[in-house]
């Protein structure tokens, strides 16, 4: 067994709504709720979930961008939320990220060279070197760096973009990629090319990679493990296959019955989920999906349930896998 590269601890955040003449808070949001998981060095992390259930927060939780309310984030052994602001500027060579938008995360004032450079100039790379490296790197993600090197971002495409934020990320030889969304903002054919540049990019650099998406696909194709999240927490999580193949959780079986299919044949009769999710400000108490499941107990409502083992690699949280399950009401 190798130690995890990447590890979360009981992670937790509150974002206060604040209101009234004097901006007392009034309520919490509660984005991040008691999220723990580990990553293998070499292995691919897909983080799933529908939109608003705390996975972008998760992210940026990992890197230490926003500061968590509680909990442990570890990388290769060493205390992130511990650091000092100079050991996290180290440590942040080895840890990147790209994010959702293509656009928004570029400079509109830098080329696209200086943009990929700009790190090794912060990190003291000589201008001339961190150019060199940079015009590399542009070529490898497969943008000509003659043709598009002094572009800036507004003349690229959204592909374009989003392999110019890649190129930032790796530019400093980083260990841990996480990616937020890298491709829901692209076309199917241009998606399918992003992460086929993703996968051979983790094969020739030993990469790491915590991939956040909502789309079922887009996980199963490159993931090793995913974790389901819904409102803040996670409810499942094993193996790609295990999950693809058998998901235990209700809204787990739900994302992948709701998954659209090329298959004529395999027509949908009746909706695999109802119903919005809750509010995160007050959300429900116990298990927090239990308002829109089909097999909710009364005891759902008492108490969170923990995560039960159904495999050496397969975790679900749901009364429905105890030993002895009470009776579905």
């Amino acid at each position: 067994m190798r130690a995890p590269l990447l590890e979360a601890r009981g992670l937790r955040k509150h974002f206060p709504l604040r209101g009234g003449v004097l901006q007392r808070t009034q309520a919490w949001v509660r984005a991040v709720d008691d999220v723990s998981f580990e990553v293998a060095p070499g292995e691919t992390l897909g983080i799933v979930g529908e939109s608003g259930c705390g996975k972008s927060t998760l992210a940026r939780l990992l890197l230490r961008l926003i500061e968590p309310d509680a909990g442990v984030v570890r990388f290769d052994g060493e205390d992130v939320l511990a650091a000092s602001p100079t050991r996290m500027k180290r440590l942040r060579r080895d840890m990147q990220l790209v994010f959702q938008d293509p656009y928004a995360s570029l400079n509109p004032r830098l080329t696209i060279e200086d943009t990929v450079a700009f790190s090794l100039l912060v990190h003291g790379t000589p201008r001339a070197e961190a150019e060199e490296r940079a015009r590399a790197l542009l070529g490898r993600v497969g943008l000509d760096p003659r043709l598009h090197g002094r572009r800036y971002a507004h003349e690229l495409s959204g592909g374009q973009r989003q392999r110019v934020n890649i190129a930032r990320a790796l530019v400093l030889d980083p260990k841990l990629l996480v990616l937020d969304e890298p491709v829901s903002a692209l076309d199917k054919s241009v998606q399918a090319q992003v992460l086929n540049l993703l996968r051979d990019l983790k094969a020739e650099r030993a990469l790491t990679y915590v991939l956040i998406s909502h789309d079922l696909n887009v996980i199963e194709y490159v993931s090793d493990r995913v974790l389901v999240m819904y409102l803040g927490e996670v409810v499942e999580t094993g193996t790609a296959e295990a999950l693809s193949q058998s998901p235990k959780h209700p809204y787990t079986q739900a994302l992948f019955a709701s998954a659209p299919s090329m298959d004529p044949d395999r027509r949908m009769d009746r909706l695999p989920i109802t119903g919005d999710p809750p509010n995160a400000i007050n959300p429900p108490s116990g298990c927090r999906f239990r308002t829109r499941c089909p097999f909710v107990m009364p005891r759902c409502g008492e108490m969170t349930p923990p995560r039960v083992p159904v495999s050496a690699t397969h975790e679900v949280a749901c009364y429905l896998y105890e030993a002895a399950p009470a009776p579905v009401a």
